[in-house]
């Protein structure tokens, strides 16, 4: 027997039965009537309650003949920060899937499987319809931790930094971090979905383990991401700090030169009977000469000692 799936999006949040299959229910779980349109699909109040919550961690719970699943995916709409994860809930069931988000929270994953059931390309349980989101969620997850990996790598084929760099070095940081926090325990509710189901087929289990693996690679890729990161931010401090001590080395030379010459200077500059050549025209002549020289022995003993 073929069977199909009812996808169901609609502000009424009706239920849309199919003679053969099962069906699909997603609906905005912070909507006025979002609990009483659960009820009437014959949830019991803690199931309700737990697709209704305000906030969530990936996890996976069994409640008698269903799963409780939370994901998180990549939030990709517009103006929005890829780290700024969108919640999703599932209710997996032998007869059907209910999918929860909340408002102003859309999840372009979902959209990518709605697509296809409007183009007729539709799973055969809801064990695989479940398999399909969490693999468009990788999906999206995958291009957010690739722009990562290739903003890295830029940045590591710089030879010049600036201040901008800095900035957006840390977010890079702050991003990996975010992502990651997300994605180890959605990895683990994961390989709780695995051994929680034991009705699985083998291409089921398949689909399951490669996913797990995705997220544990991401996982992996992300924690590289911040190590490098951190490796580009060390190293942008050491050139900033190596670029400062440049300039004092130099400040430091030119102050070695010319404080004996300000130590003359400040000598034949005062004001007192007894200074020699006080009644020479040519005394100036000669001190600046003397100053000249003194300057050009202090420059070459530097040279000598490779101070520059």
């Amino acid at each position: 027997m073929t069977q199909t799936a009812a996808s169901v999006t609609s502000d009424l949040h009706e239920l849309m039965q199919t003679a053969e299959g099962f069906s699909w229910v997603h609906l905005q779980a912070d909507a006025s009537d979002s609990v009483s349109c659960l009820k009437s699909l014959g949830l019991k109040d803690e199931i309700v309650d737990a697709l209704c919550t305000s906030e969530t961690r990936p996890k996976a719970l069994q409640f008698g003949e269903g799963i409780l699943i939370y994901l998180r995916g990549i939030n990709r709409n517009p103006d929005a920060d890829p780290e700024d994860m969108v919640s999703l809930r599932l209710w997996l069931t032998p007869n059907g899937l209910i999918s929860a988000r909340r408002k102003n929270r859309k999840l372009l994953s979902l959209v990518d499987v709605k697509e296809e059931l409007d183009r007729g390309i539709a799973p055969e349980s809801p064990i695989d319809l479940m398999l399909n989101i969490i693999t468009k969620l990788a999906n999206r997850i995958s291009e957010v931790v690739d722009l990562l990996d290739d903003e890295l790598t830029e940045f590591e084929s710089q030879d010049t930094y600036t201040k901008q760099d800095r900035i957006k070095l840390s977010n890079i940081r702050r991003q990996a971090a975010s992502i990651r926090r997300y994605l180890a325990p959605q990895r683990d509710a994961l390989d709780t979905i695995y051994s929680l189901n034991r009705s699985l087929s083998q291409a089921q289990i398949f689909d399951l383990r490669d996913q797990t693996d995705r997220m544990t690679r991401y996982v992996e890729d992300l924690d590289l991401a911040k190590e490098r990161a951190m490796v580009l931010q060390d190293e942008l401090r050491h050139r900033i700090a190596e670029q400062q001590g440049l300039r004092m080395y130099v400040l430091s030379l030119v102050t070695a030169i010319f404080l004996p010459l300000s130590f003359l200077t400040g000598i034949f500059g005062m004001n007192v009977a007894g200074l020699p050549g006080t009644e020479d025209p040519e005394a100036f002549t000669y001190l600046a000469i003397s100053m000249l020289v003194l300057a050009m022995v202090l420059l070459l003993a530097m040279l000598w000692k490779k101070w520059f």
